[in-house]
């Protein structure tokens, strides 16, 4: 199984913060951003790693992280995403590194306080489908701005409602998610958004319309870093008191 970290985006949520740098490079606590998505996809088990990224400072990517081995990495390549073409285009830049394997793939933003092996194990040992991680979120007003899967009486994800004014359930969609190789087939079937982009949910939709959408709950804090400024800053307080990633 592979890792792929996607680091691309404008991060406009983050303005001014972002006006000079990408926003996966800002520190959370004692190091950037991006290092503690490293962190979590390596004490997963997984050493293969695709960096994606774009931007004008997508070399700086290199500059901090080389070929990996400072950070536990066997293996890290990189891969440039020209323009904001969305989440799912990002990912499909990975397919020839995926080389028909099962990939685990994290948004960089995305810090957690707890380790995500226990959700990877789970697809490691039914690697067919897709595996999302889903968080409780007990503000509904905060679950307009997300993506909320809709659950079904027996249990199974029925449908991911992105932003929706009628939360049909208390969880959010994670930025983590673990894909068998047929992702890389689903990609290229996607129609454009609104927003002129290929989203991550249609993906996800996917798999659920055809019953192999599973999930995990996650217990402890997760936190979006880009979801804006005063969340950037809440994810700063929490690792700073208490750490992420932890087994």
């Amino acid at each position: 199984m592979k890792g792929v970290v996607l680091a691309g985006g404008t991060g406009s949520r983050l303005h001014p913060l972002t006006q000079i740098t990408n926003k996966h490079l800002l520190p959370i606590y004692d190091r950037p951003m991006i290092q503690w998505a490293i962190e979590a996809v390596v004490k997963a088990g997984i050493t293969e790693v695709m960096l994606v990224t774009g931007g004008a400072h997508a070399g700086d990517f290199l500059r901090l992280l080389g070929n990996g081995n400072d950070v536990g990495l066997d293996r890290l390549s990189y891969a440039y995403q020209d323009g904001p073409g969305g989440i799912a285009q990002a990912l499909g830049l990975a397919e020839r590194f995926a080389e028909n394997e099962p990939v685990l793939v994290m948004l960089a933003d995305n810090v957690i306080e707890r380790s995500i092996a226990p959700m990877v194990n789970a697809f490691r040992a039914e690697p067919t489908g897709a595996r999302i991680l889903l968080s409780p979120v007990e503000r509904p007003e905060h679950l307009r701005h997300l993506g909320v899967p809709e659950i079904g009486p027996d249990g199974r994800v029925v449908r991911i409602l992105e932003k929706p004014e009628e939360p049909p359930s208390a969880y959010a969609v994670t930025g983590v998610y673990c894909y068998d190789a047929q992702v890389f087939s689903v990609i290229p079937t996607l129609i454009p958004s609104a927003r002129n982009e290929l989203e991550i949910t249609d993906v996800n939709n996917h798999y659920a319309s055809l019953g192999v959408l599973q999930y995990d709950v996650l217990e402890g804090f997760w936190g979006d870093a880009g979801e804006s400024i005063d969340a950037y800053y809440a994810v700063n307080d929490f690792v700073r008191a208490h750490g992420a990633n932890k087994g």
